[in-house]
């Protein structure tokens, strides 16, 4: 049906001029929907399609070209650049564009004919948009916290949540509020952005936003560590007396055993040693 009416299925064929008068005059498709739909550069897209009947035929077109036809048990056929990116769905009539890129903006229109032998339109404006960019947090001290604000370069309105270590955060804004008490040099907080099925996030140390936070603990830091070395200078003094007396009877029993092995009292050895070099016998 739809081929005598379309044209013969080549690619890229137009819809003869009588389609328009009789889609003007509603006597061909007596329902008519339209929709304004978005896609993100690199993504796939599929246009959102609800249909509760068994569909006996379908055409797809985009800016009045076929891209993708159906006709009882035949396969499917596509065209021009959804030759190899497209994905038609017999059962609900939907249609998935693969790795969007920008030239895929355009209108389509999906044509099908159900088991009652009626007729249906449904058209979908397609904008294919560039990814968002990286957010980026600021923070503003405000009372007795501190407001973040997570901003990222985007046309569409953004799904926002945070993440924090120790913080609970449940708001799902672009702004949250965090009590000073509950921040922490060591502490930090994650927004997260999403967009139809890409998510990007960014990061922020809380110290960041009260300096004051930041330097009391690094002076803690320093403190701590002069604190340790003061301490530690006894704990050294004491080993190397330890050190030193342990070698000092060490010597001793040597030269004791030194006396005992040549027959020459502990003493005079002693002596000689402690007097240095002496005359020779």
């Amino acid at each position: 049906m739809f081929r005598g009416l379309f044209g013969t299925g080549r690619a890229g064929m137009r819809l003869p001029a009588r389609l328009g008068r009789l889609l003007f005059f509603g006597f061909l498709l007596p329902y008519i929907h339209c929709e304004d739909v978005f896609g993100i550069v690199g993504e796939n897209f599929t246009f959102p399609v609800k249909i509760d009947k068994k569909i006996v035929e379908i055409l797809w077109t985009k800016n009045k070209d076929k891209v993708a036809e159906w006709e009882g048990q035949n396969n499917t056929t596509y065209f021009n650049s959804l030759h190899n990116r497209g994905l038609l769905n017999k059962q609900n009539g939907s249609l998935t564009i693969f790795n969007l890129e920008n030239n895929d903006t355009g209108t389509y229109k999906l044509l099908y004919l159900d088991s009652a032998k009626e007729n249906v339109e449904l058209t979908f404006v397609l904008a294919v948009l560039a990814p968002p960019s990286e957010p980026e947090i600021s923070c503003n001290i405000s009372g007795d916290g501190v407001v973040l604000k997570c901003t990222a370069d985007f046309l569409k309105p953004l799904h926002y949540s945070w993440k924090s270590s120790s913080i609970p955060i449940t708001d799902q804004t672009q702004e949250v509020f965090i009590p000073k008490e509950n921040v922490h040099a060591s502490r930090k907080a994650a927004c997260f952005i999403k967009f139809s099925q890409t998510e990007k996030s960014s990061e922020i140390s809380l110290a960041q936003c009260f300096p004051d936070i930041g330097d009391g603990y690094h002076k803690r830091s320093r403190g701590g560590l002069i604190a340790a070395f003061v301490l530690s200078i006894p704990v050294i003094a004491i080993l190397g007396l330890l050190y030193r007396r342990d070698n000092f009877n060490e010597d001793s029993g040597l030269l004791a055993k030194h006396a005992d092995d040549h027959g020459v009292n502990e003493g005079e050895v002693t002596q000689d040693a402690e007097g240095g070099n002496g005359e020779s016998a």
